[in-house]
């Protein structure tokens, strides 16, 4: 079976268009496409993509596996792992290391909820 050739009636919408024109309709449509992506990287994050961020912090995976696994017992990875060592961070005014390393050793995760009590701070 043959497919049947549709090309110039799909295209019909484009043919009067100019070079700029095509190049921004393209652009117009890939963001579309990326939209939906981001929105959803935004608002969903999994313990593997958390243990990735703090790796890329700096963090060691023998020190970004506790802190992931108590922010999931705190229902606080919503937030973003690294988010909540930075906030910490600021927050007390240590050393991002600093906070990681007290986080990963089970410390201060009460300090770490009260900075995102009220909703602030969400991913």
């Amino acid at each position: 079976m043959k497919r049947a050739d549709d090309f110039e009636s799909r295209r019909a919408h484009l043919r009067a268009m100019s070079d700029e024109e095509l190049k921004a309709y393209f652009w117009q449509l890939a963001q579309q496409v990326v939209d939906p992506l981001l929105e959803y990287g935004r608002t969903h994050t999994t313990p593997s993509v958390e243990r990735s961020v703090l790796l890329r912090m700096g963090f060691s995976s023998l020190e970004a596996k506790p802190m992931v696994e108590y922010a999931v017992a705190n229902s606080l990875i919503g937030h973003g792992v690294g988010n909540i060592v930075y906030r910490l961070a600021k927050a007390e005014n240590l050393s991002i290391r600093e906070a990681g390393l007290r986080l990963s050793q089970g410390e201060d995760w009460d300090k770490a909820a009260a900075l995102f009590q009220g909703g602030e701070g969400n991913v």
